[in-house]
């Protein structure tokens, strides 16, 4: 039995050694054609329009031609989905977001694509956190005295969602739970049904992602009081975090590329490097800022960390929040 052990283990390292000459070679031919980016969700949104920019770029950094290719639909699975069983050669890649990646695989009952396992993770690209905004008629200039009001008044203040499930609604019932309050959830069938109810004093509050919201808020229609995320975005220094009045509380989306698993990791290892260098741009940092989004990279080891980690912290807010999708 240890003999044949013996002989399996040398067979599987004969193998090994076969194919690495074969990935060195692909990636020292890589790129020799377009690359795809795979953004799952619509043309024109945040994540689109991040990518674009990120593609162009690129695309002059590798001799290239890095084109998007915007498969909206079931709340990102299908771009993630066709991006999972795309071939693991480095030409397709997906951006990758909160969602598909940490909330998704908690709040589907099932998926055809594993998150983590069926994806090799080449760098964060950006983080936009969301802003806890009011009508301004709602008299609360921060979310102490939110809180304070919401109290005063059980059940009679609502917030609005971009529907169930969603990093929005999700926000809300975090914040509902880590406070104690009882406020009532009004979910929409989209951003822009939920934003102009907001702002037509429908509903009194909302957590919205700060590229949609900032236009409001500028313009007086909306009341900003503070940012999701844990530290204060570069992009809206002005406004506290939730974590400020509420320590613990932190929400925030980020945007990643990713390439289907077995993508051969020098081709994965030169995305990494040439990502952080487009991202280290002032002018593309000056971009994202004016999107209301922060640059943020990492390695392929701490991007796998970071989807393992939320993954459990939105299990959790799930849960309790009773929220399923079949």
């Amino acid at each position: 039995m240890k003999i044949q052990r013996r002989l399996l283990s040398s067979a599987a390292l004969a193998a090994c050694a076969a194919l690495l000459p074969l990935a060195c070679a692909h990636a020292e031919t890589w790129p020799a054609r377009p690359i795809r980016i795979i953004v799952p969700f619509a043309a024109g949104g945040g994540v689109d329009i991040l990518t674009r920019v990120l593609a162009q770029h690129l695309g002059e950094a590798l001799g290239q031609s890095v084109v998007v290719d915007d498969r909206a639909g079931a709340g990102g699975n299908l771009g993630v989905d066709a991006a999972a069983k795309s071939a693991p050669d480095g030409y397709t890649l997906v951006m990758a977001t909160t969602g598909t990646h940490t909330i998704n695989p908690e709040l589907y009952r099932s998926l055809p694509f594993d998150p983590e396992k069926s994806f090799s993770p080449i760098s964060l690209v950006a983080s936009v956190p969301n802003l806890l905004v009011v009508n301004p008629s709602v008299p609360a200039k921060s979310v102490q005295e939110l809180v304070a009001l919401a109290k005063s008044r059980p059940g009679a203040l609502s917030y609005a969602s971009f529907g169930n499930g969603t990093s929005n609604h999700l926000s809300g019932e975090m914040f509902k739970a880590m406070a104690g309050l009882n406020v009532t959830h009004v979910p929409y069938k989209s951003a822009t049904q939920a934003v102009s109810d907001l702002v037509a004093g429908q509903t009194a509050f909302a957590f919205v992602n700060t590229p949609l919201a900032l236009p409001f808020v500028r313009a007086g229609k909306l009341r900003a009081l503070a940012v999701s995320g844990a530290r204060r975005s570069a992009a809206t220094p002005e406004y506290p975090t939730m974590n400020a009045a509420l320590p613990g509380f932190a929400v925030e989306s980020w945007y990643g590329l990713m390439a289907p698993a077995g993508t051969p990791q020098p081709v994965v290892a030169r995305l990494t490097k040439e990502v952080h260098a487009v991202l280290a741009k002032p002018e593309v940092q000056a971009f994202f800022a004016k999107q209301g989004a922060d640059v943020e990279t990492s390695t392929p080891a701490e991007f796998a960390a970071r989807v393992k980690q939320e993954r459990a912290v939105w299990a959790r807010v799930i849960k309790a929040a009773g929220v399923q999708i079949d």
